[in-house]
């Protein structure tokens, strides 16, 4: 069997139903996903309250567009700089900083949404600031699930990671749709910012001494340049960075677009938006469950669940009927989250624990950074074409990008 396309065995047998979520079985874990529940929740108002008021002081589609690039334009330029920070220093400490900062910034929105004083630039000066903070959080989250179950867990808390988040995702845009049509968007931040302190106080709760704590990697020179050498000799690595990028540019940026959906084509509101990200985040809870159970990490599963959300969103786009383009949001975000987990999976334990930092910021350079470039093309493009044209490219070439990818990956495995 070809390396590149080789299983990575990750359990002996499949786990039983009771140890589905078996890295719960860790005190500091335990309380660490508690807390990142309440977190994603309000992350997820504050998105949902964040874009829909944008879309109504500005009118625009292409606005929200901006608003996403603001937010990762800073990881896809400082990205790199995060996995040092990450590898050379605690990871805790860094998160308490992270959070912190996070809730200023949610604190600082509730106050000008609940005065009346909110305007547009409002949201794009903090989109900037968060995303400053992401370059550093991100990094140091995906290597902190190390520290805190250690590598026996460490495949379970990542798929426990994306079930809580796309828990928060089922519930958070139901909340703060409900909110936006009956009291306004300010409630949503200030739930974020009460979420961002009990963050920073559950981290100084943890157990230190039961933390698998690495060695800080000693700065040197070229640090960088050998996280790139040593994650494009692997292909386990190299190929979801590819298929990430071109997930990431064109299809992950589809709140913009379901916006746009809610107010322009189905003209169902705000409530409506939240109910459409739902049915999303549902979808996306499923795949995330199933990845837990999963034995055997695969690149082609990673390839197969790229593939099938881009052509999922591509047949989406001109479905005239609001029950079917709801059904299909829901079953790409099952694809969706299928190849999310799966190559978050694949990177992080093909990567060596003193390189995983520069590692994984690389990743979420081109996972998140792709939104700063994929939001405002296709905000742009929905106001220029419209949006469901928008939706038909943005799934089209992932779908196109991953199909070429398996029919390579199947003539190495036949050579």
């Amino acid at each position: 069997m070809n390396p590149s396309t080789e299983p990575i065995a990750v359990v002996p047998e499949r786990l039983p139903w009771r140890h589905t979520f078996i890295s719960l079985r860790v005190h500091n874990y335990r309380l660490f996903a508690a807390s990142n529940f309440i977190a994603v929740i309000a992350v997820w108002m504050q998105r949902i309250s964040q874009d829909w008021i944008v879309l109504q002081l500005s009118g625009s589609v292409a606005a929200v567009g901006v608003t996403v690039a603001m937010q990762f334009t800073p990881v896809l330029l400082l990205g790199p700089w995060g996995g040092l920070m990450a590898d050379r220093f605690s990871k805790r400490r860094l998160l308490q900083m992270c959070q912190a900062t996070a809730g200023l910034c949610a604190a600082t929105l509730a106050f000008l949404a609940l005065t009346h004083s909110l305007q547009v630039w409002h949201v794009y000066a903090i989109a900037v600031v968060l995303g400053l903070v992401t370059v550093l959080d991100q990094p140091s989250r995906q290597v902190f699930v190390n520290e805190l179950v250690g590598p026996q867990y460490l495949r379970n808390a990542i798929s426990m990671n994306s079930t809580i988040f796309q828990l928060g995702g089922l519930i958070g845009p139901a909340v703060a749709g409900a909110l936006l049509s009956a009291v306004g968007g300010g409630s949503a931040f200030v739930f974020n910012a009460v979420a961002c302190t009990l963050t920073v106080v559950m981290l100084s709760l943890l157990r230190v001494d039961d933390l698998h704590t690495a060695p800080p990697t000693p700065k040197s020179k070229g640090m960088l340049r050998e996280a790139v050498r040593y994650a494009w000799a692997k292909p386990t690595i190299r190929w979801p960075w590819v298929l990430a990028g071109a997930v990431a540019v064109f299809a992950l940026s589809l709140p913009v677009l379901l916006a746009g959906y809610a107010d322009h084509v189905f003209g169902i509101g705000a409530s409506g938006y939240g109910l459409l990200n739902t049915l999303v985040a549902l979808g996306s809870l499923t795949g995330a469950v199933a990845s837990a159970r999963r034995r055997l990490l695969r690149l082609r599963t990673v390839v197969f669940g790229a593939g099938l959300y881009g052509a999922l969103l591509a047949l989406a786009s001109f479905m005239p009927s609001l029950p079917v383009f709801g059904a299909l949001m829901a079953v790409s975000g099952f694809c969706a989250l299928t190849f999310l987990t799966s190559a978050n999976q694949l990177v992080q334990t093909s990567a060596n624990m003193a390189i995983r930092g520069r590692v994984m910021s690389l990743y979420t350079m081109v996972l998140m950074g792709g939104q700063a470039l994929g939001g405002p093309m296709l905000g742009g493009l929905a106001q220029l074409w419209g949006t469901r044209w928008a939706l038909l490219l943005g799934g089209t070439v992932p779908a196109v990008v991953a199909g070429l990818l398996a029919l390579w990956l199947r003539g190495k495995h036949e050579e």
